[in-house]
């Protein structure tokens, strides 16, 4: 059984932790040990989670699977970008599951829900960065409907940057 809920500042701790250990597996070997450390250490600390969560532009969600969390998301509406010349679209910046809950169909679940909210929500397309070595994410997202539509340089440290495909999916 899965359910999906939003995401509110009391989850900021389960947040970081999840974000912690689901960054790993898709990025963890994107960059030296130490700027991937730094990284999660400034973007997923719990204070870092409350700050965003508080943020009404930010909508986050949770999603689990059996009563135990699997996933979550973050989206932003209204969001531009440089490649994309439609109005109102919905940046998709994270679509994170736990290792353990891969080929569940969860991931799919999740995107669906941010398709729904964003649609509701009158929302032209939708958007995302993905690391042009994470073939997973690619397959998954092209699977989607989703091009290429632009690059952009992820920034990991101030010494390291990662190219990722811009994609985007006209709804």
């Amino acid at each position: 059984m899965q359910h999906i809920t939003k995401a509110t500042p009391k989850d900021a701790k389960v947040l970081a932790k999840l974000a912690k250990t689901s960054f790993i597996p898709a990025h963890g070997h994107s960059a030296p040990k130490n700027d991937i450390d730094n990284y999660i250490t400034t973007n997923f600390s719990e204070a870092n989670f409350i700050k965003e969560l508080e943020n009404p532009e930010n909508h986050y969600y949770i999603i689990y699977h059996e009563n135990k969390i699997a996933g979550y998301s973050k989206i932003t509406l209204n969001t531009v970008n440089k490649n994309i010349e439609q109005k109102n679209v919905t940046y998709m910046s994270r679509l994170y599951l736990l290792k353990e809950f891969y080929g569940l169909n969860l991931g799919k679940t999740l995107f669906d829900f941010n398709i729904e909210f964003s649609k509701k929500h009158n929302q032209t397309g939708i958007w995302l960065a993905v690391w042009v070595e994470n073939d997973k994410a690619i397959k998954f997202y092209t699977k989607m409907g989703f091009k290429i539509v632009g690059v952009y340089d992820f920034r990991i440290s101030e010494t390291h940057t990662n190219p990722n495909h811009i994609m985007y999916l006209e709804l």
